[in-house]
């Protein structure tokens, strides 16, 4: 029987991974957007993604907030699946039949490990929207998620705004710029060549009832974000990096981040 090959690399816990988020600039009763790559953290995880999330709950102390993104791109209109497509015979049934977002049962795998154990979590709270979700842990936890606009859903009236408001920070662990969800606010604030608006659909709970409900919205771009965070780096001096693990990571303030991003996109895109 052929033998398992030993884990190599880092040792890690909730005491280390706390001590490498102090060390980033992550203070007790900071107001905190975390985007992060479990696999990014290389080596061991003593107790996986439950140590991440204590390590930074610990770190931030009864005073802090911790919001994460949950979001479901699964629940969405079949017509626009490309990976992979399905017939279109299926379009109307699967309209028909997906249930509803609920906020304490819908999973969102596709955020990775540490966001689906995140939102399970007692105590978290998670925004009502059936496809941008966020949830969120701590002193402002409902403040951040109560108002979450179902068209428009990453725009003013979302947990990004209220986050952006509390001059909150963004720590992308392991992960690079083009996982920010913050810079689609910027997208909503700035006005540049191409912007387009569109049409989703998803199913969703009204006045207790399943409905499929369609909503407005803008056409989000992201191929761009790496090159724009990169620019913010190097142009501001505002992000913090550092190593969480044997992962790279950087701290930023949000409300920085989106103001120069609004900038940077009516420079730069539709050019």
């Amino acid at each position: 029987m052929e033998e398992m090959q030993e884990i190599q690399g880092l040792f890690m816990t909730t005491e280390t991974l706390k001590a490498d988020i102090a060390s980033l600039g992550v203070q007790p009763g900071m107001t905190v957007m975390m985007h992060s790559s479990m696999k990014a953290l290389g080596g061991f995880v003593s107790g996986g993604a439950v140590a991440v999330i204590l390590a930074v709950e610990e770190r931030l102390g009864r005073e802090g907030t911790l919001i994460m993104p949950t979001h479901t791109n699964d629940l969405s209109d079949p017509a626009h699946w490309r990976r992979p497509p399905v017939k279109e015979a299926w379009w109307q049934p699967i309209r028909d039949t997906m249930p509803a977002f609920a906020a304490d049962l819908t999973p969102c795998y596709g955020m990775g490990a540490i966001n689906e154990a995140f939102r399970k979590q007692n105590g978290v709270v998670r925004s009502n929207h059936p496809q941008v979700s966020f949830a969120a842990w701590g002193a402002n936890k409902h403040s951040l998620t109560a108002e979450h606009s179902l068209g428009y859903s990453l725009g003013e009236c979302t947990p990004l705004a209220r986050l952006y408001e509390a001059e909150g920070s963004i720590l992308l662990l392991g992960v690079g710029y083009n996982r920010n969800t913050t810079l689609h606010l910027a997208e909503y604030r700035a006005s540049y060549k191409g912007k387009q608006e569109t049409k989703n659909g998803a199913p969703f709970l009204v006045n207790g009832e399943r409905q499929w409900v369609e909503f407005e919205d803008i056409e989000f771009e992201s191929d761009d974000f790496n090159a724009l965070g990169e620019a913010f780096e190097r142009e501001t001096g505002l992000v913090r990096n550092g190593k969480v693990g044997a992962a790279d990571a950087k701290l930023m303030p949000v409300k920085e981040l989106v103001d120069y991003a609004v900038k940077w996109m009516e420079f730069n895109r539709g050019v």
